[in-house]
């Protein structure tokens, strides 16, 4: 696979990652509709799938370039870490755009996930009385779940693994969002917020020469949450991407039709019209998250008034549809390529 990767091709793999990653961070939002769409994602549950028993005896053995290549290495490397950096730069900038811009953000994405819908299903055939009440499952589970109240937040590490576990969901099941189910769970602001700032002014004091941080109980208490929030969402890749690769063998269409179902009952969430309602402390005061920005608690839905912003915002779905169609047209092209 790797002989054939051109360097655009790798550049462009590395802009997939920056994608995925920015898109587990939002609420509503799946990183696996960008590897469905973007047309990577079969051989990324392929690539995970691999990490396994073998990969590992591999790694003890120290057969370091076998284990490379046995796992799909470069694959999963370049696009971990457009993810990575995704993280420190666009998720950040997603933060300002959604604080600053909040309903041309989500009709952005709102675009992108019909643009996802009408992607996916223009070449499924196979629809039969199985894949329809799959389908209407699907739709029945991501309305519901948008329609759940979170939890408090809970920083108990074996509660934190299994939030990992649950969170990388959005990156093997195209339409389940992640970063909403952690916001369900109450751990939004800790795991993705909270911890991910901590590790970055850790990193920035290492290399600033300052160990300071180590005396800085919260800040050692972040950095462990963040390692058991990790080493869960590592569990989570492996374990997901065995169970979707097996599906995906024997029920294909079952497969691809909840996955439909999943994505068009997402739209529900990121609704680009909605009203927000905050979580309040006790003495009813707004509860900030570390940024300054109110703790989103759950959301109403409303017909947009038909005003200049309004347009705005139908503009910027459309864009949302067009991304997604260059992403598929792009696909086309690279797949005709090789």
């Amino acid at each position: 696979m790797e002989s054939t990767r051109t360097v655009t091709d790798k550049i462009f793999l590395i802009l997939k990652g920056l994608g995925m990653g920015a898109a587990n961070k939002v609420p509503g939002v799946s990183g696996g509709v960008v590897a469905f769409v973007a047309g990577f994602y079969e051989e990324f549950i392929y690539s995970l799938k691999k990490v396994n028993g073998k990969a590992f005896k591999l790694l003890i053995n120290g057969r370091f370039k076998s284990f490379y290549r046995y796992i799909n290495g470069r694959f999963l490397s370049l696009l971990f870490f457009g993810m990575i950096v995704s993280y420190f730069s666009i998720s950040k900038v997603l933060d300002y755009l959604i604080k600053h811009y909040e309903l041309y953000v989500w009709s952005v994405f709102f675009g992108m996930i019909i643009g996802s819908i009408y992607y996916i299903n223009k070449d499924f055939k196979d629809w039969n009385y199985k894949t329809y009440v799959v389908l209407a499952i699907g739709i029945i589970l991501g309305v519901s779940i948008s329609f759940f109240n979170p939890a408090k937040e809970n920083d108990n590490l074996w509660f934190v693994f299994f939030c990992g576990i649950i969170s990388v969901s959005g990156m093997t099941l195209p339409g389940f969002s992640g970063s909403f189910i952690l916001i369900l769970l109450g751990n939004y602001v800790l795991l993705l917020v909270d911890s991910v700032n901590a590790l970055y002014d850790t990193l920035s004091d290492v290399l600033s020469g300052d160990f300071s941080f180590f005396k800085d109980a919260e800040r050692i208490r972040m950095l462990k949450v963040l390692s058991v929030f990790t080493l869960g969402s590592v569990t989570g890749l492996v374990t997901f991407s065995h169970f979707l690769s097996y599906i995906l063998k024997h029920f294909k269409s079952i497969t691809l039709s909840a996955i439909i179902g999943f994505i068009i009952g997402s739209l529900g969430v990121v609704w680009p019209w909605k009203k927000t309602i905050y979580k309040l402390n006790e003495d009813h005061s707004f509860l900030l998250d570390s940024t300054g920005s109110k703790v989103i608690k759950n959301y109403k839905r409303f017909i947009p008034n038909l005003n200049t912003e309004t347009y705005y915002a139908i503009g910027f779905i459309l864009l949302g549809i067009l991304i997604v169609l260059a992403l598929e047209w792009y696909g086309q092209k690279t797949r005709k390529t090789k």
